[in-house]
């Protein structure tokens, strides 16, 4: 960091991905920075740190970025938040997760989160049940399912929990697979003959996201109808997904950012629920697969790719 920049107010951006997979989400948390008149190189500077889905970085990374003693920290994905939030209590963090983060214990009140921490809540953890719901409707005669999950995030945990309990309820068997490695999504995949697999959930990791073009690939060379956790998916060819729209939760983390840096106090700032929730369906995807979306998930779709 140069002279100029080093007069300038520090944001530290901590995320749980690479470089390469925040560049198409970077516009939104730009726009947030620009609408409270904040512009990189000009009136702010931001240090990066990216854990290149390898989590049990984030320890050290957050602990440099207090070092450094930033201004503000913006943390996103369950992994860097939980980090940051060991790392400091009195740098402000602004968050973006899909955990409650009352549940996590991260602020006491959404309405008045407390200390110093504040952020965007994408209520990612509400919609496991509706997306196994949602398989239920266009495969009803599957009867065993799949959960895709990484162990090194402790949102699987909670995901698991929920997908369990409405698994149960709708009479499918549940298998929970581990991949938190390239090669582990490879050796999973090659599993998947033996369980008789009838559909399968992708869970809502970063690290995934990053490979979604390999995860969209192996499920559709094993015939799979599988629905994931974002928008991204199924424009990769993926089947469908169900979930928050990422560029939203983004901006409002730099939108929160910019009142902290104008004076707000993160104590103050009511944890902020990004609520819009997209379902988007790959038309030429369920023809591949021999499949066709009844008319109620048609009709409920944001999006449908030809």
């Amino acid at each position: 960091m140069d002279a100029q920049q080093s007069a300038l107010p520090v944001i530290g951006f901590i995320h749980g991905a690479s470089r390469e997979e925040w560049t198409s989400f970077s516009a939104a948390f730009h726009q947030g920075l620009k609408e409270a008149g904040y512009f990189e190189g000009q009136n702010i500077a931001i240090e990066y740190r990216w854990a290149e889905s390898q989590y049990d970085r984030l320890p050290a990374l957050a602990a440099d970025l207090v070092r450094r003693s930033v201004t503000v920290i913006a943390a996103t994905t369950t992994p860097a938040v939980l980090a940051a939030k060991a790392a400091t209590s009195t740098i402000p963090i602004v968050f973006y997760l899909g955990v409650d983060p009352v549940e996590f214990g991260l602020v006491p009140s959404l309405s008045r989160p407390g200390g110093n921490m504040t952020g965007v809540w994408g209520i990612q953890a509400e919609l496991p049940p509706k997306r196994i719901d949602v398989l239920h409707e266009l495969v009803p005669k599957a009867d065993i399912v799949a959960l895709l999950v990484n162990p090194t995030n402790r949102y699987s945990e909670t995901e698991t929990r929920l997908l369990q309990d409405a698994a149960r309820s709708l009479g499918f068997q549940l298998h929970v697979l581990h991949a938190s490695t390239v090669g582990d999504i490879d050796a999973v995949f090659g599993t998947l003959a033996e369980l008789r697999l009838g559909a399968l959930l992708v869970s809502a990791d970063l690290f995934f996201l990053s490979r979604r073009e390999q995860l969209v690939a192996l499920a559709a060379r094993h015939a799979l109808p599988a629905i994931y956790p974002w928008r991204e998916y199924a424009i990769a060819g993926g089947l469908m997904s169900y979930g928050p729209n990422l560029f939203a939760g983004y901006h409002l983390v730099g939108v929160y950012i910019g009142k902290i840096l104008k004076g707000a106090n993160p104590a103050d700032l009511p944890v902020e629920q990004s609520a819009k929730v997209e379902f988007l369906i790959n038309l030429k995807a369920a023809k591949t697969l021999g499949l066709t979306f009844p008319n109620t998930l048609l009709g409920r779709a944001d999006k449908a790719i030809e």
